[in-house]
């Protein structure tokens, strides 16, 4: 009866240890497959992770084309963008010509390190070679006049009166003075008119008041 109850005891014994055993297998197991898939998961992730970063680092940006020659430019601009660029004078009053490749670029839109993709359009702003850049695209080349002066204000105006003017007094005719000394007479105005004499003015020769019949110091003058 003893041996057969320990080997009750060791059968119990040795069941309770296998199912022990079983158990413990039954626990790695699943260790290892909840580790397995854990692996299985960040070895999944891992290949987006990669493509997320790689997207990122291959994002095309603007470069920076202020200063470079409009030929140059334009290669730099077909690495990272096929749309067509735009051209303007950064001067409004200088026209653009024909071909300026040689022209400088003094503005740029997007700006430089800006992201871009293919179909992002560029626009250039230019000046001739050896002008300076103005301050900002669009600006006047040429100095607009100076304003005139504003006039000085106009004083008050006094009045002053006016005084009427006197007419000045007639002069007196002046008679030249006789030829000679001798005196000369005429009887009447036909005497004075046929020696040549007629008329007679006050202070000549042969001058009376009798022969002024209007007496306006002018003898014989009708």
């Amino acid at each position: 009866m003893f041996h057969r109850r320990g080997f009750a005891v060791a059968g119990v014994i040795g069941a309770v240890v296998l199912l022990g055993a079983g158990c413990e297998d039954t626990g790695a197991t699943k260790a290892d497959s909840a580790k397995g898939k854990g692996s299985g998961a960040a070895a999944s992730a891992s290949p987006s992770t990669g493509a997320s970063a790689s997207a990122s680092a291959s994002q095309a940006v603007m470069p920076k084309l202020v200063g470079e020659r409009l030929l140059d430019a334009t290669v730099l601009v077909k690495k990272v963008t096929s749309a067509p660029v735009e051209l303007a004078s950064a001067y409004r009053d200088v026209t653009l010509p024909a071909d300026p490749t040689a022209w400088t670029v003094c503005f740029q839109t997007p700006a430089a390190d800006s992201p871009v993709t293919p179909a992002t359009a560029v626009e250039l702003s230019l000046v001739a070679p050896g002008t300076d850049c103005p301050e900002r695209a669009g600006a006047a080349r040429q100095a607009s006049k100076a304003p005139a002066p504003a006039a000085s204000p106009t004083p008050a105006r006094t009045a002053v009166p006016v005084s009427t003017p006197v007419p000045p007094k007639p002069k007196k005719p002046q008679t030249p003075p006789p030829a000679n000394d001798e005196p000369v007479f005429f009887k009447n105005c036909d005497a004075a008119k046929a020696a040549g004499k007629a008329p007679i003015r006050r202070g000549q020769p042969g001058y009376r008041d009798a022969l002024d019949r209007d007496k306006d110091g002018i003898a014989c003058d009708k």
